[in-house]
C-alpha cells in the first residue's frame, strides 16, 4: 500500500511503548481511537494487505495519525474509553447506553444531605452507582434513612448560622425524620457518623455498619442508657433482616468485580457484579457497537475500563470467563475454574443471556414490521374479518348540486398511503346529486375491471357514507359476485360509526382505537383526493363553458384557442388579429365581444 510521506515519517518514529494513537481525515476530523501495548507495531498493522473492507477505507482517509505515550497497556486502554466518549469517532466501537442512570449522592456541604439524582456535578460530593433499578436504588435510600433520620432541608447549615439561630425545626423533626441539626439538637459528630454508617451500607458493606452498632449498643448498655441501645437494637434488626435478603454467594468473597461478555456479528454485550462481603450488591450490562473486527478479548477490556471507571470499583479482584494479555493497576485478574468463583461467572453469564433474550424480544416488538402486524391484527379484531388487511380501499364522492360528479379512491397497504395506486373517477350514468347512484357505478366500474384483469381483490372496502351508500356498494358488489369475497364497511361522519352489510346496528370504537385512526384517515384522504379533481374540473368546465357558448365556437376551436393563449384572461388581452389567425377575423371579434360583456 503506497503510503504518503509525512505517514511513513511518523510510522517509523512510534516508540515501542504502551499508548494511544489517533487517526485524522484530511477535515482534520478524527476517525479512529485505538490503545496498544507497542504503538509502533501496532499502528504498522494497519497499513498491511487487509480483506476487511470497512479498515481498507479507514486506512484511505487516513492522512494524519497523532499518539500518546502512556505508562501501561491498562492507562491506554482507559485514555482511550475517554477518548471514544469525548470524540465519538465514526470507526470506533460506540458505547450503547441510551437512560440517564440515577444515582446516589451524598451532597458536599455541612450535614450532608442524602438524595438521588441523574446529574453528576464535580463538585466535591460523593456519587454511588449509577443504578440500573430506580426500585432498588430507592429501597437502600429508603433503608438507610429509616436507619439514620437525617435532614432534606436545603438550607445552609454553616456553624456560624446555626449558633446565630437563623433557622428553625420543620414539620420534619416533629415527624421524627430528622433531629434538628438546624438549632443545634444534633452535633456535627453524630450527624457525621450517621452519614459514615449510611456510605457503608449504600457501598453494601452491611456487615461493617452491623459491627459498628453493635459497638455503639454495648456501650450505652453499659452506661445503663437503655432506651439507646433499645433504639440501636432496632435498627441492628432492620439491618440484619435487609441483609437476609441480599443475593449472597460466599461469605468468604468480598469485594470482587465479575465481568462476561457475549459477543455477536454486529455488537457485544458486557456484564458486571459487584460483590462485597459475599452479596452481589450491583448488577449492570452495557452493550457495544462494533465497527471494525474488534476481538471478543478487546471488547471485554473495552467493557471492563468503562465499568470500573462508571462505578468508581477499586476492587483488587476481578473475575473473568477467559484469560486476556492485560494488567490492571492493583487488581489481580482471575479466570476461575470451579467453586464459589466459577458460579459467580456462571451467575453474571445467565444475567447477560437474560438481558440479551429480552432486548432482542423487546427490538423485535417494536420493530416497524411488528408493529404493522400489531395494527393490522387489531383491525382484523375490531372488524371482524378473517384475514388481515393488507390492502384497503376507500371511495368517496364529490359534486355540487349534481355538477361535475366525481368519484375518488385512496389505497392504504399495510397501514400507509400508497399513492401511486390512488384512482378518480369522473361519473358517467347519473344525472344530478345521486350519491347513491354514484356510488353504485364507481364500485361497480372499479371491480368489474380487477375481475377482467384478474387482478386481486383487496381484504377491505371502505365506503365514505352510512347504509345508503354501503347498500348500494352491496348491490354492485352483489352483481359481480364479489359479497362473500370482500369485507366491506360505511363510515358515518357524524359520530364516525362504522356499519356492517345487512346489520342496521352501528360498531361504535373507542377515539383513541388506532383501527379507527386508519379508516379515518384512508376516508380523509379520499374527501382530499375527490376535493382536488373535482376542483380542477368544475374550473376546466367553466372555461370551456365561456367559449363553447359563443355561436360558433366548437370544442376544438376553443381547444386551439387555450392551447396558444394558455388562458380565457389571456385571450381578453389579446388583439384581435391574433385571435383571427385561428378563428377567422368574424369569429374573433364574436370571442372578445361575448368576453369583454360578461367581465
Amino acid at each position: 500500500m503506497d503510503l504518503k510521506e509525512d505517514l511513513r515519517a511518523i510510522i517509523s518514529s512510534l516508540p515501542d511503548s504502551p499508548g494511544i494513537y489517533q487517526y485524522f481525515d484530511e477535515t482534520g476530523t478524527i476517525l479512529y481511537v485505538g490503545k496498544a501495548k507497542n504503538l509502533k507495531k501496532r499502528v504498522s498493522s494497519y497499513f498491511k494487505e487487509h480483506d476487511n473492507a470497512k479498515l481498507n477505507m479507514l486506512v484511505r482517509r487516513i492522512v494524519s495519525i497523532n499518539y500518546i505515550v502512556v505508562r501501561t497497556e491498562w492507562d491506554a486502554l482507559l485514555l482511550e474509553n475517554t477518548l471514544i466518549k469525548k470524540h465519538q469517532p465514526r470507526y470506533n466501537v460506540m458505547l450503547k447506553d441510551d437512560k440517564t442512570y440515577p444515582w446516589i449522592i451524598i451532597k458536599n456541604e455541612p450535614y450532608p444531605r442524602i438524595f438521588s439524582t441523574r446529574k453528576v456535578i464535580k463538585d466535591g460530593s460523593e456519587y454511588f452507582g449509577p443504578y440500573a433499578s430506580v426500585r432498588v436504588m430507592q429501597t437502600v435510600l429508603e433503608f438507610a434513612r429509616q436507619l439514620y433520620p437525617l435532614r432534606t432541608c436545603n438550607l445552609n447549615l454553616t456553624e456560624e448560622n446555626i449558633s446565630k439561630k437563623k433557622f428553625k425545626r420543620c414539620l420534619e423533626y416533629h415527624l421524627g425524620n430528622c433531629k434538628a441539626p438546624c438549632e443545634g439538637l444534633e452535633s456535627k459528630k453524630e450527624y457525621d457518623e450517621a452519614i459514615d454508617q449510611m456510605r457503608m451500607i449504600i457501598k453494601g458493606n452491611i456487615s461493617g455498619a452491623i459491627r459498628f452498632l453493635k459497638t455503639e449498643m454495648q456501650k450505652h448498655s453499659d452506661n445503663w442508657e437503655f432506651e439507646e441501645a433499645q433504639l440501636i437494637k432496632q435498627r441492628l434488626e432492620m439491618l440484619e433482616k435487609y441483609q437476609s435478603k441480599s443475593a449472597v454467594v460466599s461469605p468468604t468473597i468480598d469485594n470482587v468485580d465479575v465481568f462476561t461478555i457475549i459477543d455477536e456479528e454486529k455488537r457485544a454485550y458486557v456484564n458486571y457484579l459487584k460483590v462485597i462481603n459475599g452479596a452481589i450488591i450491583q448488577s449492570h450490562t452495557i452493550e457495544l457497537n462494533k465497527k471494525l473486527e474488534e476481538t471478543k478479548e478487546e471488547l471485554l477490556l473495552m467493557g471492563i475500563a468503562e465499568l470500573r471507571q462508571r462505578f468508581g470499583s477499586d476492587s483488587p479482584e476481578i473475575l473473568i470467563p477467559f484469560a486476556v494479555e492485560a494488567e490492571i493497576p492493583n487488581a489481580e485478574i482471575l479466570v476461575p475454574q470451579k467453586g464459589d468463583k466459577k458460579r459467580l461467572i456462571e451467575m453474571s453469564e445467565n444475567n447477560l443471556r437474560y438481558y440479551v433474550k429480552e432486548k432482542q424480544m423487546l427490538e423485535s416488538l417494536h420493530s416497524p414490521k411488528k408493529k404493522v402486524d400489531n395494527l393490522l391484527e387489531q383491525m382484523k379484531k375490531d372488524l371482524r374479518m378473517q384475514e388481515l388487511p393488507h390492502r384497503i380501499e376507500c371511495f368517496d364522492n364529490s359534486n355540487i348540486q349534481g355538477t361535475f360528479p366525481v368519484a375518488a379512491m385512496t389505497v392504504f397497504k399495510n397501514g400507509k398511503p400508497s399513492k401511486r395506486d390512488y384512482r378518480h373517477f369522473n361519473i358517467r350514468s347519473v344525472v344530478g346529486p345521486d350519491d347513491f347512484a354514484s356510488m353504485e357505478e364507481v364500485i361497480y366500474r372499479r371491480y368489474k375491471r380487477l375481475q377482467d384483469e384478474q387482478q386481486p381483490l383487496p381484504q377491505l372496502i371502505v365506503i365514505d357514507g352510512g347504509k345508503g351508500q354501503l347498500s348500494s356498494a352491496m348491490n354492485s358488489l352483489t352483481q359481480l359476485g364479489l359479497e362473500q369475497k370482500v369485507n366491506v364497511i360505511g363510515i358515518a361522519k357524524r359520530l364516525e360509526e362504522i356499519y356492517f352489510p345487512g346489520d342496521s346496528v352501528p360498531l361504535y370504537l373507542d377515539k383513541r382505537s388506532p383501527t379507527l385512526k386508519i379508516i379515518q384517515q384512508i376516508r380523509d384522504e379520499a374527501h382530499r383526493f375527490g376535493i382536488t379533481h373535482h376542483r380542477k374540473r368544475r374550473s376546466a368546465g367553466s372555461i370551456q363553458s365561456a367559449l363553447t357558448k359563443i355561436e360558433g365556437i366548437g370544442e376544438k376551436t376553443t381547444e386551439k384557442l387555450l392551447t396558444h393563449f394558455g388562458s380565457i384572461e389571456r385571450i381578453k388581452q389579446a388583439r384581435e388579429e391574433d385571435i383571427a389567425k385561428i378563428t377567422g377575423l368574424d369569429k374573433a371579434k364574436k370571442i372578445l365581444e361575448s368576453l369583454n360583456k360578461k367581465s
